[in-house]
């Protein structure tokens, strides 16, 4: 199964950090979160790796170049100036994800989830990642009820990991669009499982998240 970190967007709550490094750069304790993470998927069998680029995208490249040093093989998806959003960016990285499920992972989040895990083939068109929600986001996203993902509280926050089929897009045909809308859809048709992880999980979304990260690890 490939592997697929979303890197391209801009990081506005972010700035002025963001303005001069992409936000999967941003370090925890020396090491970018981008690093991290390839490093966990390495360790899970999941080393063919796309990453998708748009702002200062070349500052990825030029870092991880081909991902050799972290035992990886790195593809990338231009998006060009500005990003496609998350579910535009995977549609446009198809043709390098393969023909089976591949995993998708925001690329600033914080997490010890065992990649391993996830399902190899699934039972439907995806499968997502759930987490107990964080004081920013109290609403949540999904519910879950018994291993399904339902638009039904009481809700948890998705985690920014999930595993995809590839026919889950072929009704999109714009070129820039979410992905939590056409998940919504999909889990209405009952096409979506989940599981829910209890571990550590930090979407490192702002520089107060950030800092948190850097003084409690």
């Amino acid at each position: 199964m490939k592997a697929m970190i979303l890197a391209a967007g801009r990081g506005e709550r972010m700035r002025p950090l963001t303005d001069v490094i992409p936000k999967p750069l941003l370090a925890v304790h020396g090491t970018p979160l981008l690093d991290r993470l390839i490093t966990q998927l390495v360790a899970a069998g999941l080393g063919d790796i796309v990453i998708n680029v748009a702002h200062l995208g070349h500052r990825i490249r030029e870092h991880l170049g081909s991902g050799a040093q972290l035992r990886a093989h790195i593809a990338y998806s231009e998006e060009g100036p500005a990003s496609l959003e998350t579910g535009g960016g995977i549609r446009r990285a198809l043709p390098l994800l393969g023909d089976g499920p591949f995993l998708v992972v925001n690329g600033d989040i914080y997490t010890d989830f065992p990649f391993e895990r996830l399902p190899k083939t699934l039972a439907g068109l995806a499968h997502l990642v759930l987490v107990d929600n964080p004081d920013h986001h109290p609403e949540g996203d999904f519910g879950l009820h018994e291993g399904r993902i339902v638009n039904t509280p009481p809700r948890l926050t998705f985690a920014g990991i999930g595993v995809y089929n590839a026919a889950l897009f072929s009704d999109r045909t714009d070129e820039r669009f979410p992905l939590a809308p056409l998940l919504r859809d999909t889990a209405r048709r009952g096409l979506v499982t989940g599981e829910r992880h209890d571990g550590l999980w930090t979407d490192v979304g702002t520089p107060e998240r950030l800092a948190a990260l850097n003084e409690a690890h």
